[in-house]
């Protein structure tokens, strides 16, 4: 059975959604970080996602389509959490980078259910495997970076 257009906008919209997630939790996460490198990386991390959600709204468009403008309800209670755990432990460096670890982690299991679903054409398949490698690559940094300021300590 061929996917609808439906069912195409609605796979990019939980994408967009998800990209909007990691734009506010990682601008989050910089307003909290005493590190100005890490400062630095996770608003270059949230223009990153931005970015992304800007592309995927474009197909949406394209398709006739209204795009998502809004994050997922897991990402408004992961970055809810964010916010009382800091509040309870501290804002740390370790505390925003294992939250952002957290978040790259959905992120991950999102982009590998819309490759999986079959839903995309060869053409949008081909953009999200590329916004999955971004995804994958931020999720391996923030891992190490979690691990060397971990050691550290």
């Amino acid at each position: 059975m061929t996917p609808s257009q439906d069912d195409i906008v609605d796979t990019l919209n939980d994408l967009i959604a998800t990209s909007r997630d990691g734009e506010l939790g990682f601008a989050a996460c910089a307003d909290r970080v005493t590190s100005t490198e890490l400062r630095r990386l996770f608003l270059q991390r949230a223009a990153e996602c931005r970015q992304a959600a800007d592309e995927l709204r474009a197909h949406v468009r394209q398709l006739g389509g209204e795009p998502e403008t809004d994050g997922t309800t897991g990402g408004t209670l992961h970055r809810g959490w964010v916010a009382v755990r800091g509040s309870l432990a501290g804002y740390t460096d370790q505390a925003m980078l294992d939250e952002c670890e957290r978040g790259e982690d959905a992120a991950l299991a999102r982009y590998r259910a819309a490759l999986r679903d079959g839903v995309l054409p060869d053409r949008l398949r081909a953009l999200v495997a590329r916004q999955q490698l971004g995804v994958q690559a931020n999720h391996d940094q923030i891992k190490r970076l979690r691990d060397s300021v971990r050691a550290s300590h």
